[in-house]
């Protein structure tokens, strides 16, 4: 005789999931677009449909509640204005591309050229049979779908309506600036770019902006041999923004790839960076550096797989939380038995500058190859009572003391950033919060 078995618990709330999603996006309509394009879409929706929609009893989301990214409408943001603080990167000679609302602004942009450099929008370049970004939109987003699954990165790549499409074809000079601005507080944005660094390319790429009430990025970032991509982000001082981005990146033999982060307050933030070194000797340093209080969240999620031998990777990632913020940091290193020779190194720390802050960490080494060299180190801690009392002890007033200490803290992952004019821009952006809200 037999008998159903009975569904499991389990596989019952997947499949409930599944109905949300499905639910959830039965409004949504793909943006029309060339053969190529909406085949890449239709994939990623599908693979959407497949995984669901995420929700806070996922192991990556644990910590994070992604229910203000999968509503149905953001939340209203009021539209920062600016006050006399410089602009942003304004000092650096650069090619800027602004987006306002998550649409390319011709008028405030630069004209698109540079020797090395070819640019186009995806809204432009999604309309030809014919195109570069062909093999590279949406590839590595599916790529990154195992072995956790990124609901919102297919999203993205289902639905976005404009980004940036760079490819390099030499060392270009002056770095290329996205620049995101809203007017609107109740703006979306949602934002794909790709970024394709050929054999011996350099470029710096910078990203900066309030950009909406509610952001979502994606760059996916294919470096052959030899390239170089240096990529450094602020996301500044918009207190209710909602925002998760990123950043996928395929490394070729000897390649470089660094990133750094700046998060300075913000509702919800959720970085994700997923990079595989696939190419002997390819390096990938990735940073960031975050500051925030009250209501902030700022979550650093990284998965680093090294496949080819000799490679290199470090994580270094600071947190400053004040007033019950909330700072996140979920890394992980990951190396193939074929990645003999790996030198891997992670390292979070949170700053708690009072009671009420949290730092919830999850470093990860999975290692399948005997000839390494791999660490990782956490630690969360408050303000070196010693440390302060030497400095008032030279007559260094208190909260000039704690702005020194908090700034030397966040020092080693601005070391991670090469260019000494960027770097010192994010420490006055850093200098010009602690006088804000240093206390």
């Amino acid at each position: 005789m037999t008998t159903a078995s009975a569904v499991s618990p389990r596989a019952a709330r997947f499949a409930a999931r599944l109905k949300d999603t499905e639910a959830h996006l039965s409004s949504v309509t793909l943006p029309e677009s060339s053969a190529w394009l909406m085949r890449a879409r239709e994939a990623a929706m599908e693979r959407l449909k497949g995984m669901g929609m995420p929700e806070k009893r996922d192991e990556y989301w644990r910590y994070t509640d992604p229910a203000r990214f999968v509503s149905s409408a953001p939340t209203p943001a009021e539209v920062f204005v600016a006050d006399d603080e410089p602009v942003m990167f304004g000092g650096i000679e650069r090619l800027s591309l602004v987006f306002v609302d998550g649409v390319f602004s011709p008028e405030q942009s630069d004209k698109i050229e540079g020797e090395g450099l070819e640019i186009e929008r995806l809204s432009e370049a999604g309309q030809a049979d014919i195109h570069w970004a062909k093999d590279l939109y949406g590839t590595l987003e599916a790529k990154a779908q195992n072995p956790v699954p990124r609901p919102l990165a297919a999203l993205n790549t289902a639905t976005a309506t404009d980004g940036a499409l760079i490819r390099v074809t030499g060392r270009v000079s002056r770095p290329v600036s996205l620049v995101y601005l809203r007017s609107d507080a109740n703006a979306e944005m949602v934002l794909h770019h790709v970024v394709r660094v050929e054999e011996g390319g350099e470029v710096t790429l910078l990203e900066n902006g309030p950009g909406a009430a509610r952001v979502s990025t994606v760059l996916e970032a294919d470096l052959a041999d030899r390239a170089t991509l240096h990529h450094v982000r602020a996301m500044g001082r918009d207190h209710q923004r909602a925002g998760c981005t990123h950043i996928f990146a395929r490394q070729g033999a000897e390649s470089h790839f660094r990133s750094f982060t700046l998060s300075v307050n913000g509702a919800m933030v959720r970085n994700e960076m997923v990079v595989w070194l696939e190419g002997e000797g390819g390096v990938v340093h990735l940073a960031g550096a975050a500051m925030g209080d009250g209501d902030f969240h700022n979550d650093d999620t990284i998965f680093v797989t090294h496949t080819a031998p000799a490679c290199e990777s470090r994580q270094v990632y600071k947190k400053v939380l004040y007033h019950g913020a909330v700072g996140v940091f979920q890394g992980k290193i990951l190396v193939e038995q074929s990645a003999q020779l790996t030198d891997g190194y992670q390292k979070s720390q949170a700053l708690l500058m009072d009671e009420s802050g949290q730092f919830l960490a999850k470093p990860e080494l999975e290692i399948h190859a005997d000839d390494v060299k791999c660490s990782h180190g956490s630690t969360s801690g408050e303000l070196d009572e010693d440390h302060l009392f030497y400095l008032r002890a030279r007559g260094v007033p208190e909260d000039d003391a704690k702005r020194l200490l908090v700034t030397a803290f966040l020092g080693e992952s601005l070391d991670e950033i090469e260019d000494h004019d960027l770097a010192n821009d994010i420490r006055l952006r850093l200098a010009g919060w602690l006088e804000r809200h240093g206390e």
